[in-house]
């Protein structure tokens, strides 16, 4: 029965080349754009997956609910791991992590940059990552050790056996031996914690800081500190056992969060340790910013849900359109013994015929566009079932359900023809305009008009981010990455020296996305705030366009200005000091430090944005340390182009011949801050396009039907004079109303959730009505368009061969 179906199904197909092709067309645009973001979707969800013990590993945070200020961030104190696993019986082991940082590594005398990790030894016992090569549990027992990911081996060695080599790692200015004890499997992309070369952090823990550091709960070596807990465990859901433990290391918070006002004594201290599952690492934007936003990740299934609904209205609609055709079929199937059931059975097998071999061209044509879509939304993807298992289960369930959606109504429809009613005609009048699929064309360009209009917006916050004032002047100015060298004033004098460089400066830390920020707590009377710190040399304000409002600039001649003196900007001066840049003019401020010299502000900088535009300004201030090491150059061009950046690189190899020349822009590190917005507006506008690519299909096979309904009154009206734009007016009026339609449905969701959107922003475009109206002009010209392509065809028939077809 289901081969003669089928048998069936592809003669019909054979029939009906056209339409056939539209609807497999049509569906596997909408599989396609589907599989891309259902797989995206599942990468994102199923980070940190893999491990056996994943279900009892944890990452400690801090917490905070402070009066205006509620946070969390990864707890990264060197003691807390051990503390936990010495005080706490539900904690089995820990492992702290020292993210990767770019080294030089050298082989043989050959030089190449790499990640350098370090991690407590026990991290292949408690996390899964499998070794080729090595033993596991004693691959890092060695503070010389290193191991090696598959990849990374294959690049610096040419093989992976290479337990026992050596190799060198730069480290200040020194190089210092490690040995290879082990070649781990290269990380899987849906992996939280990344390396390339895996040291023990033994090595830091015996160095002086890290001696220091190791009894210290104040001082941090950037580490994230994860514990594994016994099965059954409920630690995570105790508060009160993880604030006794708190307790006992820092017995004196809660007399000083009393003293500094940020807490009244009463209920539970406003400040704890939390335990993050480590399944809700990457999706957890409570404690990390950069995670991904699951409500983005639903939002992208959403639509991928719209779009492939939309190629599902198209294919209704097309049946319909061509059951016109079939109606004597239907007619003479049920005088010859067939019954309704048959012919539901019939079209639905004919349905999933088509959805079958949409899926499969859909996947096709997925994984051609896998590579421009994994740039997009800056993963690495792959269609791998042995990764993402549930990958097979979504989308099996995605093509019954497509199947079952796109094929009921018009197997309803086909199987309720009155066998007297086909055979009396040659084609039976169907209702192309009815509620049905007018409701399906207007929703199809409803939700296309809204996708078009969030573009539009995230486009036009993006051009308003990126063009903003930012308080100094980010353009032509290249930024290089001095890797802790002590070239600088020799690289400062030879650049100088050349007319096409406007000036050069530097600082201890660089500027935009990705370069971090040094702080300090300093006390404004009872209150204590931190204070964003920039270490930089006396020509980093003239260098860099930023505004003296009041005071001086560093003198380099005056020994106070390396010691004491300090620049503000506006927000310390307004927020912190309550006062006016010119009164705040010989002010004194106090780190929390004592030990630590007051600092005298001798000038008051305009309010520049050395972070994203979600942001507001915070305090920060300027410094020259005595012992200043700049990590950044910066350095003024009057153009840019390729000769002054190769003047730029010979000074470098000129006075570093062995180290890497590593720069980027100023004003593309800025630019960087919005990669996410415009990853979601290319991906949106992606979505969009297709949507209404989609829904013309559909307003294609609409109007198609309605000329086919109405063939014999065009051909009368051809007779009686009618012209071409006339019957073109006639038959497009309606569909242009539906559209129009559409267009007032999406408005006023889409202003809302755009509007919601833009709340996170605090310096932000306002929502005009030029939006809407230019998104509501595009879907119209783009219907009237299509509407008139298959208008005019049909007005432009013969009328004597409309009338013989009736």
């Amino acid at each position: 029965m289901i081969l003669q179906h089928a048998t069936i199904a592809f003669r019909i197909f054979e029939r009906q080349k056209l339409s056939a092709f539209i609807n497999v067309m049509g569906l596997s645009i909408g599989f396609a754009c589907f599989s891309l973001f259902l797989l995206y979707a599942v990468h994102e969800l199923s980070y940190d997956g893999f491990h056996a013990n994943g279900q009892n590993i944890y990452r400690v945070y801090d917490w905070w609910k402070f009066p205006g200020r509620v946070g969390a961030e990864p707890s990264s104190a060197t003691p807390i791991g051990p503390a936990m696993k010495s005080d706490l019986a539900d904690v089995q082991n820990f492992v702290r992590i020292q993210g990767g940082g770019e080294r030089l590594v050298r082989i043989d005398g050959k030089l190449l940059s790499s990640t350098i990790t370090f991690a407590d030894p026990q991290i292949f016992s408690v996390f899964t990552f499998p070794l080729i090569v090595g033993k596991g549990n004693q691959a890092l027992e060695d503070p010389n050790s290193v191991v090696i990911t598959r990849s990374k081996a294959m690049q610096l060695f040419g093989e992976t056996n290479i337990i026992g080599k050596q190799l060198e790692i730069r480290d200040g200015e020194e190089y210092q031996a490690f040995t290879v004890t082990g070649v781990a499997e290269d990380l899987p992309p849906n992996s939280s914690i990344k390396f390339d070369i895996l040291g023990s952090l033994d090595r830091i823990l015996n160095t002086p800081i890290g001696m220091q550091s190791s009894n210290s709960w104040s001082m941090t070596l950037g580490i994230s500190v994860y514990v594994q807990l016994s099965s059954g465990s409920s630690l995570m859901n105790e508060p009160n056992r993880l604030a006794l433990f708190r307790k006992k290391y820092f017995p004196n918070e809660e007399s000083e969060l009393q003293q500094a006002g940020l807490w009244n004594g009463h209920g539970t201290i406003p400040t704890g340790y939390g335990l993050q599952p480590l399944s809700d690492m990457h999706t957890d934007v409570s404690i990390d910013q950069g995670a991904a936003n699951p409500r983005n990740i639903f939002l992208l299934i959403t639509i991928a849900g719209g779009v492939l609904a939309i190629a599902c209205i198209n294919f209704v609609i097309l049946s319909i359109g061509r059951s016109a055709s079939r109606s004597k079929e239907v007619g003479i199937r049920k005088i010859s013994g067939g019954g309704r059931r048959q012919l539901i059975l019939q079209f639905l097998s004919e349905s999933f015929l088509l959805t079958f071999f949409s899926a499969l061209l859909g996947i096709g044509l997925a994984q051609a566009l896998l590579p421009v879509f994994s740039e997009l939304a800056d993963r690495s993807l792959t269609f791998s079932f042995q990764l993402y298992p549930e990958l097979i289960g979504l989308l099996l369930i995605t093509v019954t359900i497509t199947g079952v959606l796109a094929g009921s109504y018009p197997s309803l429809v086909l199987s309720g023809f009155k066998p007297v009613d086909v055979l009396k005609k040659s084609k039976l009048r169907l209702a192309g305009s009815n509620i049905f699929t007018r409701s399906l064309i207007t929703f199809q360009f409803a939700l296309s008009v809204a996708l078009v209009i969030s573009t539009i917006v995230i486009l036009r916050q993006l051009s308003f981010m990126q063009s903003k004032d930012l308080g100094f002047s980010k353009e032509r100015v290249v930024m290089v990455h001095a890797q802790n060298t002590t070239i600088y004033r020799q690289f400062q004098q030879l650049l100088e020296s050349h007319p096409i460089v406007e000036g050069v400066t530097s600082s201890a830390i660089g500027l935009g996305a990705g370069e971090g920020q040094m702080g300090r707590a300093y006390e404004f009377g009872d209150e204590k705030r931190v204070v964003i710190e920039y270490p930089v040399d006396d020509k980093f304000l003239s260098v860099m366009g930023m505004e003296l409002i009041a005071g001086r600039n560093f003198n380099p001649d005056l020994s106070a200005d390396t010691a004491t003196s300090i620049i503000v900007n506006e927000s310390l001066v307004t927020n912190a000091l309550d006062t006016t840049p010119a009164q705040a003019l010989g002010m004194q401020i106090q780190s929390v430090r004592k030990d630590l010299n007051k600092k005298t502000i001798i000038g008051v900088v305009k309010d520049f944005h050395y972070e994203d535009l979600t942001h507001t300004v915070r305090p920060q201030l300027f410094l020259q340390p005595p012992d200043f090491q700049p990590a950044c150059y910066f350095i003024r061009l009057k153009k840019v182009d390729s000769e002054p950046i190769a003047l730029v690189e010979s000074a470098w190899k000129k006075l570093a011949p062995d180290l890497p020349f590593r720069y980027t822009f100023v004003d593309e590190k800025f630019n960087a801050f919005y990669e996410s917005e415009q990853r979601w507006a290319s991906i949106i506008g992606w979505a969009g396009n297709i949507c209404i690519f989609l829904a013309c299909l559909g307003l294609f096979g609409l109007v198609s039907l309605a000329a086919v309904n109405r063939t014999k009154e065009i051909g009368i009206r051809k007779v009686l004079g009618a012209s071409v734009i006339g019957i073109t007016h006639l038959l497009c009026r309606d569909f242009v109303v539906l559209v129009l339609i559409a267009i007032g449905i999406a408005i006023i969701p889409t202003w809302y959730l755009m509007n919601n959107w833009l709340t996170q922003f605090e310096f932000k475009i306002e929502l005009t009505y030029s939006t809407f109206v230019l998104a509501g002009l595009l879907a119209l010209v783009v219907a009237i368009v299509t509407c008139a392509a298959q208008a005019v065809k049909a007005a432009m028939t013969d009328p004597a061969k409309s009338l013989r077809s009736e």
